[in-house]
């Protein structure tokens, strides 16, 4: 189960943004990119106002910003951003790839943590949102060779970055499971069972067009027994014999 606990929240750059930061080109993405923001005391917050800061003087950009408290949506999912290194080819990864960048702030407080908790489930919502599978996440350092994310990568092996995928994708799962019993649940309708003018106590089920009926309830208004043999799972409905003494 999760324990990410964030809201999410839209605060879009203007396209007028210098330093072409929003170009407004149109994307279909494929992917999705994790980056960590090298700033070990910035907030999602701080991001995003980094990007309109006037002193800025970088031309890069991303879609979304996490830490522990909030993700910000800096640009439309939908549009391309600046954050691959790899060029603006339209199968670069500035023109395919969501970026979501994790904020590296206070990592030895549990606040960086909960920032990865968010992460993940923030991911994975988006991989369930596309039907997507983890295939699709990609680091900043499969795109332009940056050691990115840094510090999914502390042992030189990765293995910061394989855990993280491997967090996302456990939760992913658990995200379809939901969505299944949801969508069982949500095929079952109840009926009105009614014998000889008599409306009983008991609904019956309808699920996939098929109606189930509570048989002892029924049996019985009809006068008959019903007998359950536990060892041999078996229902037995007996009839009366009518005009016998």
């Amino acid at each position: 189960m999760s324990s990410a606990a964030y809201r999410y929240r839209q605060d879009h750059i203007p396209l007028s943004t210098p330093y072409n930061r929003r170009p407004g080109l149109a994307m279909t993405p494929t992917t999705i990119t994790i980056h960590n923001t090298g700033n070990l005391s910035s907030t999602a917050a701080n991001e995003r106002a980094w990007l309109t800061n006037p002193t800025n003087t970088r031309t890069a950009s991303y879609h979304i910003v996490i830490d522990a408290i909030e993700a910000i949506e800096v640009l439309p999912l939908n549009e391309t951003a600046w954050h691959a290194g790899d060029g603006s080819k339209a199968t670069s990864g500035n023109r395919t790839s969501i970026g979501i960048e994790i904020c590296e702030r206070n990592t030895l407080t549990g606040e960086y943590a909960q920032t990865l908790r968010n992460a993940v489930e923030l991911v994975a919502k988006l991989l369930t949102a596309n039907n997507w599978s983890v295939d699709r996440l990609r680091r900043h350092y499969d795109w332009s060779g940056k050691n990115c994310p840094r510090l999914m990568n502390q042992d030189g092996k990765w293995t910061g970055w394989k855990q993280f995928v491997q967090q996302v994708d456990a939760r992913l799962l658990e995200l379809k499971t939901n969505k299944s019993t949801e969508a069982n649940k949500s095929e079952i309708a109840t009926a009105t069972v009614i014998v000889n003018g008599k409306q009983l106590p008991q609904k019956g089920e309808v699920k996939a067009g098929v109606t189930y009926v509570p048989i002892r309830a029924v049996a019985e208004a009809l006068g008959a027994t019903v007998k359950w043999n536990s060892s041999t799972q078996t229902v037995t409905v007996t009839q009366p014999e009518y005009g016998k003494a």
